[in-house]
């Protein structure tokens, strides 16, 4: 399954063996382009030091070198198939999965391919500015790794799109393009996905948190019957392993060198000091960990029931659990609010697929929070960063009619406002986070509010040139 650079388009899908494919994907190719010159990296960079896929196998799949930005080669690359794979859940458990789309299903896939397609040129969009205030030139070596792979995620739905979903599929394929994160006239289909991210600390939280749900999404989708979908999702998550370990580094390395300068200075008040405080990184969890939740979708859902029940979108890691794959059955327990007090419904398993997806996304980021708190416990410092409740400042699910603390307490309006300031990201927190974002382009050096990572990438160390400048 090596990938053919030869071609107009990389890919592993014989697209010269289908000219009419080929013709409309390369039609499609230069407004990608365009996006990318208008949407993509602002910052101009000679090249830069990035890997490229050249195999879907697990082993050596990829290979580093200095690329012009403008020369990467995006392209199509699905995982092996395996001939005997065959529907792990749902009525159809079982059976052959499908290599065509069943025309009862053909909205419900497209909808589905669309909506995991619009999320990748988002993050590049709310990301474009981002190079112009790196902290570091191996930061900005990671972001552009980033960018470029949310790029080539973007091809791979609108791979599937054009291959599957005729006239209609290559509108939406047009459409990804026409949307843009944050426009008022023409928004992102999800709103995580219009939110700013204007600097560092915010671009690290959301690669820790909206990457991780993005993980969780493609694991879903990596279940279903239709195989094109599933080996697509499956190499895709190859590839974002690398946008998670830049978020859970880069928050390791923002809260290593404020506890450093705790130390240093006997104080926590360690902005004066060219730091972050620890209360502002933990608005900052706050803000992107609840917003990122919402992209879950609503805990009782009967859209989720259906794409599962048809084999269309499973559970995470779906052949592991320990049950029928039907679930008709089988009942689960959902948080509620009721009588302004936190409480449990007992509810069909089916219509809590959503919520049984964020509670592995949950237990996965308190993952994070450890290691974060190790860092801290090792120098020495005694405070502790946290997740606060999953009905915290949500917008989406049962909890978006009611105002609930980060420690689990459903209050008032009142009450709500008068302490959101402690909660949540102030003008006065962004403001400060937004005067440390100063560039720092020269090898080996760093900005003053992060420490430099342990090690450097693909065995380079820390001072190498990863991102030539002109």
């Amino acid at each position: 399954m090596s990938i053919d650079y030869t071609e107009k388009i990389p890919n592993n899908v014989d697209l010269a063996g289908d000219r009419k494919l080929q013709r409309a994907l390369e039609s499609w190719q230069p407004n990608f382009l365009t996006w990318w010159t208008t949407m993509g990296p602002a910052l101009p960079t000679e090249d830069v030091y990035l890997r490229t896929a050249v195999d879907v196998g697990r082993e050596g799949w990829a290979h580093f070198g200095h690329v012009a930005m403008e020369e990467y080669r995006w392209g199509v690359f699905l995982a092996e198939r395996n001939a005997d794979r065959r529907i792990a859940f749902g009525e159809q458990k079982g059976e052959p999965v499908w290599q065509q789309v069943p025309g009862e299903y053909r909205s419900d896939l497209q909808r589905l391919i669309v909506i995991q397609g619009d999320t990748e040129p988002a993050s590049v969009e709310q990301q474009r500015r981002l190079g112009e205030t790196a902290p570091s030139l191996y930061d900005l070596r990671n972001l552009f790794q980033v960018n470029v792979e949310e790029g080539r995620h973007l091809w791979a739905m609108v791979y599937l799109l054009h291959a599957y979903f005729g006239r209609n599929g290559r509108e939406e394929a047009e459409a990804l393009l026409h949307r843009n994160s944050g426009d008022l006239d023409s928004p992102r289909i999800l709103g995580a996905f219009n939110e700013e991210t204007p600097d560092w600390l915010s671009f690290f939280m959301f690669t820790y948190f909206t990457d991780r749900d993005g993980k969780y999404q493609l694991g879903t989708l990596k279940e279903s019957a239709f195989d094109p979908l599933s080996r697509t999702c499956e190499f895709m998550l190859k590839e974002e392993a690398h946008h998670m370990f830049v978020g859970t580094t880069g928050v390791d390395r923002v809260v290593a060198r404020s506890a450093e300068l705790m130390l240093e200075h006997d104080t926590e008040e360690v902005g004066p000091h060219g730091g972050i405080p620890l209360d502002v990184i933990q608005r900052y969890i706050n803000f992107h960990y609840s917003v990122s939740l919402d992209l879950f979708g609503s805990e009782r859902s009967t859209n989720a029931a259906n794409y599962f029940t048809a084999g269309l979108k499973g559970r995470w890691q779906e052949e592991r659990r320990r049950d029928d794959h039907i679930l008709t059955e089988d009942a689960a327990h959902v948080e509620v609010v009721r009588d302004g007090e936190l409480a449990t419904d007992e509810v069909s398993a089916l219509l809590a697929l959503n919520h049984d997806l964020r509670m592995e996304y949950v237990k996965d980021c308190q993952s994070g929070l450890k290691r974060w708190n190790r860092v801290l416990e090792k120098a020495g410092v005694d405070r502790r960063l946290y997740l606060p409740h999953v009905g915290f400042n949500r917008q989406v699910g049962v909890f978006s009619d009611h105002h609930v603390t980060p420690a689990g307490q459903v209050v008032g309006a009142d009450a709500w406002e008068a302490s959101r300031h402690k909660w949540l990201p102030t003008d006065a927190d962004k403001a400060h986070v937004q005067s440390l974002m100063r560039p720092v382009y020269e090898p080996g050096k760093i900005a003053s509010w992060i420490a430099p990572p342990i090690n450097g990438i693909n065995g380079k160390p820390f001072d190498y040139e990863y991102v030539h400048l002109p």
